[in-house]
């Protein structure tokens, strides 16, 4: 069994337990996804299970050459992923599903956060800004930024604006509150980074 499995995040909703309460979750399609590759120690130094989820519409000779090792000519991976392997055997072309999770354990999933281009310090870093009243011009900017005569200088990691998003991000600890294999979806509780229909990594803890 893998210990992990390649997604899409389809979006959020909520569902309502037993006593009435709204839990809110999101609903990620994850997997199948077919065993790309085999790595091994002798081979390559290491073990690893790559998995492959979706297909890519404009590949290239390399790409499409990787794909046929795994018995898919003509077709190449949209994604690719590593991923530990579990006890069991694999071959290549095998595919994983969905079934791999289990409602109520935890698991941690990792995405690329939406980009927000170039953002000012209340959006990025969530400062107070200035004053909204008495004349204020400025209500938005950082303020200063501490350098005066000594250190004459802006130290190294200073909060200031600049690009925002667009990052990798994991969530750890996420609750599994249902899978869904007739419909190949996994709900997890509470966000997820990314947009609808991102890539999403999903990792057993």
């Amino acid at each position: 069994m893998s210990t992990g499995l390649i997604g899409k995040k389809l979006g959020m909703t909520r569902l309502f337990n037993a006593e009435g309460l709204s839990i809110p979750v999101t609903v990620i399609e994850a997997g199948p996804a077919r065993v790309a590759q085999l790595k091994t120690k002798e081979s390559d130094g290491y073990s690893a299970l790559q998995l492959a989820f979706g297909e890519k519409k404009h590949p290239n000779k390399p790409e499409l050459g990787h794909a046929a090792k795994a018995g898919f000519s003509g077709r190449a991976f949209r994604t690719l992923k590593e991923f530990k392997p579990g006890p069991g055997e694999y071959s290549p072309g095998q595919v994983i599903t969905v079934e791999i999770f289990s409602a109520g354990e935890k698991i941690s999933v990792s995405g690329v956060s939406k980009g927000r281009g170039t953002a000012g310090v209340m959006k990025r870093h969530g400062f107070a800004g200035g004053r909204a009243t008495h004349g204020c011009l400025t209500p938005r900017s950082a303020g200063s930024i501490g350098c005066a005569a000594d250190p004459s200088r802006v130290f190294p990691g200073k909060k200031m604006a600049g690009h925002y998003g667009a990052a990798k991000v994991t969530v750890k600890n996420l609750l599994v509150v249902d899978v869904r294999p007739e419909y190949g979806v996994i709900l997890v509780k509470g966000a997820v980074p990314g947009p609808n229909g991102g890539a999403l990594f999903l990792t057993k803890n």
